[in-house]
């Protein structure tokens, strides 16, 4: 028997809706609650604004409630118009790199290595589809097994390709058919790795290379970093390594070291600047990377003299070269005087040669430049702008910069003085403040993400909720990073990851901020693909990015198939954001095949989290 107002409505449109009325309807509810969930105030203050939330004790209920929500939300979608799913790419796609089309580059005209430079502009009418995984991939080993040894099939690499690789840190053994290890039985590392890096620490005049945080070296940029062995080993001494290597269509070094859980990103050295800001690394490392350094008139050094912070370090190996005339007389003329002419101008100094490894090391004084003899590279005028993929400069940056601060005087933890906050116009009371959002969030975050939310299993009375493992996850991004509070948080707990701390174009430019404190960190534009491989990080984080692309020339499904392509299978996803835009989301989402959840952080504001988990999808 149907309950009267259903009789009544049968009346008006007879005795079954017409689906266009149905889907009148279901537009209307998500237009109202869009609207209803709007608000002027700025994205990114509100991520700072926030009151704290309260700890989340038993998501068990949270579940429940979420679960009624969806169900809600599917029967309003299911009676009218089910959501298409998208389809999955071809197997052409399953390592696509959108900005990076070598084909598309070459019909456009460019040549040689542009070819494998960023052009996203050639990238915009890409179909939308679903990035599948390889027929033989297979979930990473959990941190730190996964840094030792990885799965062949995850990784577009032959093994002919090993086999042929010479190189420092490129040369691994397979353990088996299926696996590949970076180290031998006893736990030494090929090609010495650890002797390397000894190295290094001496021609600086440190005692071992353990005393690399405390002689000002806490951040390193590492070019064509081969397979990562150097930063895995850097990080073990808490020291945060970031390979950059170009695109390669096979057998990429970017690809390999987030493989092994080591930070790394697309970039080149071609025609425009890296996208960080001027005086961001203490150490800018390049071991048989390819470069020409003198090539260009120096505009590549210049370019690393702009990412030096003052008393920096440049250190440069050559191959090994046991041919006639390898004598260090002609190795130093070979390397050394053709870059002379160069780092004279810039102020650079020969600290040290040994083998083949040179170091130079920028200067602090800023009267150098002032008190040079027919300076032919000039200065740059003005200040230094937001360094987005901007052309290479032929002058010197960051002189004038008020972050001119030699690597020696900072302080030597992720906790900075209130004169570096304020330095980077940040008062201290708010950056507390932020940090300790972030530590309640985390506690959130980190409650949520057991795989009990998604399941049905049933829980015995009396039974706690387990908590994930401390190495559940390893790769994680914040894409819209702020202060860098969560990395902070994740630091202070204990947790066994790296973050890739984002800071969207537009928003304010905290990345020196970010990188000062010795995270890993980029400058990105989410209207964009981002530069990384397909299945690169587990976990994904979003606080209140979302509300402003809204504004944005972007859409949110394309930001959400970006997600998708960068999110490993099973990897997570947790959005925090207004009522309405996290509504939208959820409805995106299930398009893209995620498992989604909406939580009511139940605080009284309209803030809401959106958990997600991508699905292991089987060809």
């Amino acid at each position: 028997m149907r309950s009267p107002w259903l009789n009544k409505l049968a009346l008006v449109f007879g005795p079954r809706p017409p689906i266009s009325w149905l889907v009148l309807c279901l537009i209307s509810v998500l237009a109202l609650i869009t609207v209803l969930g709007s608000s002027s105030s700025n994205a990114f203050e509100a991520a700072t604004s926030t009151p704290a939330p309260d700890i989340y004790m038993n998501y068990r209920k949270l579940k429940e409630q979420a679960a009624v929500d969806y169900l809600e939300l599917k029967s309003l979608s299911g009676g009218a118009s089910r959501v298409k799913e998208l389809s999955l790419c071809g197997k052409e796609r399953e390592n696509f790199v959108p900005c990076y089309n070598v084909s598309a580059n070459m019909l456009a005209g460019y040549k040689d290595r542009e070819t494998f430079d960023r052009h996203c502009e050639l990238s915009r009418t890409v179909e939308r589809c679903l990035v599948r995984p390889p027929k033989e991939y297979k979930i990473p080993l959990r941190w730190p097994a996964g840094r030792d040894v990885i799965w062949n099939g995850n990784v577009k690499i032959t093994k002919d390709q090993f086999l042929s690789s010479g190189s420092m840190t490129k040369r691994m053994m397979l353990l088996e058919e299926n696996q590949i290890a970076f180290h031998s039985d006893d736990g030494s590392t090929f090609d010495g790795v650890k002797d390397y890096s000894r190295q290094i620490a001496e021609m600086l005049g440190l005692g071992s290379d353990t005393e690399f945080i405390q002689a000002g070296v806490r951040t390193v940029l590492d070019i064509g970093c081969g397979f990562g062995s150097f930063g895995a080993h850097l990080l073990s001494l808490k020291v945060m390594a970031v390979c950059v290597a170009a695109y390669e269509a096979t057998g990429s070094q970017v690809q390999m070291a987030l493989e092994r859980g080591l930070p790394a990103i697309i970039g080149n050295f071609v025609s425009r600047q890296l996208p960080y800001p001027t005086l961001s690394y203490d150490m800018v490392h390049c071991a048989q990377c390819g470069i020409v350094w003198d090539d260009k008139d120096g505009v590549f050094l210049l370019e690393v003299d702009r990412l030096l912070r003052p008393g920096g370090y440049f250190v440069l190996t050559g191959p090994v070269n046991k041919a006639q005339g390898s004598s260090l007389s002609t190795k130093k003329a070979n390397m050394v005087v053709p870059l002379e002419k160069f780092t004279d101008q810039i102020c650079w100094s020969l600290l040290a040669q040994q083998d083949d490894t040179f170091i130079w090391q920028k200067t602090v004084e800023t009267d150098c430049y002032k008190s040079r003899k027919q300076a032919t590279i000039p200065l740059c005028k003005g200040q230094d702008l937001q360094s987005y993929y901007q052309p290479l400069v032929s002058c010197i940056s960051g002189i004038s910069s008020k972050h001119w601060t030699p690597i020696q005087n900072r302080s030597s933890g992720p906790h900075l003085s209130s004169a570096e906050l304020e330095l980077h116009g940040v008062q201290p009371d708010d950056f507390s403040e932020d940090l300790q959002y972030w530590r309640s969030s985390l506690k959130n975050y980190w409650s949520l993400l057991t795989p009990l939310i998604f399941s049905d299993h049933p829980k015995r009375p009396g039974d706690e909720d387990p908590l994930p493992p401390f190495n559940m996850v390893r790769n994680v991004m914040d894409m819209n990073a702020h202060y860098g509070g969560l990395n902070y948080a994740f630091l202070e707990e204990k947790k066994s990851v790296w973050l890739m701390n984002v800071v969207p174009v537009g928003a304010q430019n905290t990345l020196p901020l970010i990188l000062q404190q010795g995270f890993a960190g980029v400058l990105h534009d989410w209207c964009e693909p981002f530069p990384t491989y397909p299945r690169t990080y587990d976990m994904l984080h979003a606080n209140g990015l979302l509300s402003h692309l809204s504004s944005e020339r972007c859409s949110m499904m394309d930001l959400l198939l970006e997600m998708d392509r960068i999110l490993r299978p099973e990897g997570w996803v947790v959005l925090c954001d207004r009522m309405g835009v996290i509504e939208l989301a959820r409805m995106l989402a299930t398009q893209i095949r995620w498992e989604a959840r909406v939580i009511d952080l139940q605080n009284g504001s309209d803030q809401r989290l959106l958990v997600c988990q991508k699905p292991f999808v089987r060809k």
